[in-house]
């Protein structure tokens, strides 16, 4: 058996990346050398091991077979490594440290300088946990500055969500800060309340616990900051010490955090791997830290690397192979980490299942084009977390996009979309006019500060290709623009810099036939969370525009003007009588030969008239159900129009 008791990088390294190819678990390759991973190393450094730190754990003898493939394999031969035989003193084994924060740069090195208890200080544990609990994403961006910051001080800093995590092991971080918004009327975020609600149940001694919290909030409401003060309260209850008072910060809360932070961190960083809190070393510490990486703090963070509990699951996953034109299911039971994203899963069954599984990969960020559907959610999958999207029996379910012919596996076709958004040309079209230009000469309109607000709001989608995915009718037309195109235009329209004649083009092709009026139902977009509730009030938005300029002509305008008639006059609906207002004679004989008029007039309706309704389900079902039914007539033709004209009116469709 071969056990790697350390394993370092010499100089002239020619980052061939043969080493990260082989193990990636150890190798990281840069633009300037091979580093060995702070993952697994007992220094938790990221660097190219020079001093020789010691493997972590069980690592050596896990990777290494493959760290010796990867000394093999590199041509300079620059990789160096010691073995601990069979039979000869073993290394002692280190516990496994928490995976840090990605984000997080390295531990401090260990103090040369300053007096010998300091320097026995930083020689120990410096690990220090960092809980957030957050609505909005506010304090997991600050516990991200946090932990950036915590290095200065010689810290190895964690960044835990508090949603699955477990409450027996909060005795297990001698070093915790908590940093807590409070939603509602006082009440925790929704990722705390169950670790909240199992503290304040099983009450767990935290005896050996040294913390301090920041708490958001807003003094408008009447519970200012109420989680934060709780997990104060509680947390000192169950025998914790406070290191440092705790701060309440208001909706502006940069700045009290900074003050908190600079305070809290070297307070917290004397506390010693005994867990005491050595405060005669304080000044020493403050001096430690003080100026190294202020600019780490500037500017906005999004949460980095969570660690959560890990996850058991049955991942079902579609396939499809063009060139056999077969597609299937592939079912895969696994365990993965609860931070991971679909990516990091998908990459991990492309790299260790099957190398021919294909699917579009992201940048980190939400690249537009990784979309796939999970569980029945369209999502980014370079962004989205497994652990918010798997169901409570464990599946995962990942497909393609709808809407979108499928090339391979997850890879969809983006064409008809790219396709729509080209012929509805939705970049800006100035008119001449006086006044500013641009250095080419090009004139620049200008725009009100609540003008520009209003478009970013409505533009605030980070994948209209997602969003063409959202419609329930882009499967069945392919002539239909669909509602990324749609609402780019609106937005467009909406742009005081847009020349007249290019407004007149847009409003054009958002009335046609394949315009806003051919997407069945707002609702099946808007049920995608915030990005189709706000894709869905703009194409609502649009609508109204529409009907509005025309006055209210055409079957859709009569259709609002006659249903507002209606409940205004009598304050019922009679849907027989509606429709028969918005067809008219032409359209009312028209359809005598599909069988609608007559369904309409004998009843088959919900509100159809009493004496012919109770006697309709001996004969067929009501027509409300998803889609006009088959009965002694023909199929009804594009059956979602006539869903989307009943949808005005019931939102029981």
């Amino acid at each position: 058996m071969t056990i790697v008791a350390k394993v370092w990088i010499d100089e002239d390294c020619i980052t061939c990346d043969a080493c990260q190819d082989i193990c990636p678990e150890v190798f990281e390759v840069n633009d300037d050398t091979s580093k060995i991973l702070a993952a697994v190393r007992t220094d938790g450094k990221f660097d190219r091991n020079e001093g020789g730190s010691l493997m972590v754990g069980s690592l050596g003898a896990d990777y290494g077979e493959m760290i010796l493939e990867a000394a093999e394999a590199c041509p300079v031969e620059v990789i160096k490594f010691e073995l601990v035989t069979d039979g000869a003193a073993a290394v002692e084994p280190v516990a496994a440290a928490e995976v840090a924060v990605e984000a997080a740069p390295p531990a401090a090195a260990i103090a040369t300088g300053g007096s010998e208890a300091f320097q026995a200080l930083m020689g120990g544990d410096r690990s220090l946990a960092i809980f957030f609990g957050s609505q909005t994403g506010n304090a997991a961006g600050l516990a991200d500055k946090t932990a950036k910051l915590a290095a200065d001080y010689g810290l190895i800093p964690t960044v835990y969500d508090m949603d699955g995590f477990d409450a027996a092991q909060l005795n297990a971080h001698p070093r915790t800060l908590i940093i807590t918004s409070t939603w509602g009327e006082g009440e925790m975020p929704d990722n705390a309340e169950t670790l909240w609600n199992t503290v304040s149940s099983g009450k767990p001694s935290l005896s050996n616990v040294h913390f301090s919290i920041c708490a958001i909030g807003d003094s408008s409401y009447d519970e200012f900051c109420k989680a934060g003060t709780d997990w104060d309260e509680k947390y000192t209850e169950l025998g914790a010490t406070r290191v440092h008072d705790i701060i309440l910060c208001d909706v502006d809360f940069d700045t009290p955090w900074a003050q908190w932070v600079a305070q809290a961190l070297p307070k917290i960083a004397c506390v010693d791997e005994s867990g005491t809190l050595q405060e005669v070393l304080l000044d020493e510490m403050i001096e430690y830290g003080s100026g190294t990486s202020d600019e780490l703090a500037d500017g906005d963070f999004a949460p980095g690397t969570v660690v959560k509990a890990d996850l058991s699951i049955t991942l079902s996953l579609f396939r499809y192979c063009p060139a056999a034109n077969e597609s299937g299911w592939d079912t895969i039971s696994c365990a993965v980490p609860g931070h991971a994203t679909v990516e990091d899963l998908l990459t991990a069954i492309q790299q260790d299942v099957d190398g021919s599984f294909a699917f579009r990969r992201g940048n980190g960020n939400g690249t537009p084009t990784s979309g796939v559907r999970v569980n029945g959610r369209v999502v980014l999958a370079d962004l989205a977390n497994i652990s918010d999207l798997v169901a409570e029996d464990g599946l995962l379910k990942v497909e393609p996009l709808p809407g979108y012919p499928v090339i391979r596996d997850l890879v969809v076709d983006y064409t008809s979309y790219e396709t729509n958004r080209s012929q509805s040309k939705p970049w800006l079209r100035a008119d001449p006019r006086e006044g500013a230009t641009l250095l080419n000469g090009s004139p620049m309109g200008t725009m009100e500060a609540s003008m520009a607000t209003t478009l970013h709001a409505m533009t605030d989608i980070s994948s209209y290709q997602l969003l063409h995915s959202m419609s329930d009718t882009v499967p069945f037309d392919n002539a239909y623009k669909g509602p990324g195109v749609l609402l780019q235009s609106w937005t467009r329209t909406l742009d005081p810099r847009t020349g007249d004649e290019q407004k007149a083009e847009l409003v054009k092709m958002m009335n046609d036939e394949n315009g806003v009026w051919s997407e069945a139902d707002m609702a099946s977009i808007a049920r995608y969370g915030a990005e189709g509730r706000t894709a869905a009030k703009g194409l609502n938005a649009a609508r109204a525009h529409l009907l509005n300029i025309n006055n209210y002509s055409g079957p859709h305008g009569r259709l609002v003007k006659w249903y507002g008639r209606s409940v205004k006059w009598s304050g019922n609906v009679n849907e027989t009588t509606l429709y028969r207002q918005v067809l008219g004679p032409v359209g009312l004989i028209s359809n005598i030969f599909d069988g609608v008029s007559a369904r309409m007039f004998l009843g088959f309706t919900r509100t159809g008239a009493p004496p012919i309704r109770s006697l309709q389900a001996l004969v067929a079902p009501p027509a409300g159900v998803g889609k006009i039914p088959n009965m002694i007539n023909r199929k009804v033709e594009a059956h979602h129009e006539v869903v989307s004209l009943f949808n005005e009116i019931d939102q029981r469709f």
